[in-house]
């Protein structure tokens, strides 16, 4: 079973989050955070495998806790959010976050980029365009 920990500062998106990927085989979500400043604490305190963090938050940004999460713990980094530009991919990278998937993506593509970033790999979903299947990772990467 993989533990997700999701946070995000609309509770629709979070609610809609957590129930794509509990209807997903090997997911259980084991805490979920309004705010960047919740991510930290949860993350030390239930040990998920991914950190499923949205880039935009009112108080810490979501690479802002990527970077507090990586920093003390295993626990996996994946962004989401609505907008995608080289220079965040490169940002991200920096903070130790191993991968990123829009929002406006086909949802499916949430629960395989979250078993892809606990299993080592990285999703950088949004760097090829396309049709959805293209950005399946390769398992190269």
């Amino acid at each position: 079973m993989i533990d997700v920990l999701i946070a995000d500062d609309h509770p629709l998106v979070r609610r809609s989050i957590g129930e794509l990927l509990e209807d997903s085989a090997g997911l259980s979500v084991v805490a979920q955070c309004e705010d960047g400043d919740q991510v930290l604490d949860a993350v030390l305190r239930h040990r998920p495998h991914v950190a499923l963090l949205d880039l935009r938050m009112l108080r810490v940004s979501g690479l802002e806790a990527a970077r507090e999460v990586r920093a003390a713990s295993d626990t996996r980094v994946l962004l989401v959010t609505g907008s995608w530009t080289a220079d965040l991919r490169a940002s991200a990278e920096e903070a130790g976050v191993s991968g990123l998937v829009l929002k406006g993506e086909d949802p499916l593509l949430l629960p395989h980029a979250v078993r892809r970033v606990a299993a080592g790999g990285t999703f950088w979903g949004p760097a090829r365009r396309g049709r959805a299947d293209q950005f399946l990772p390769d398992p190269s990467t």
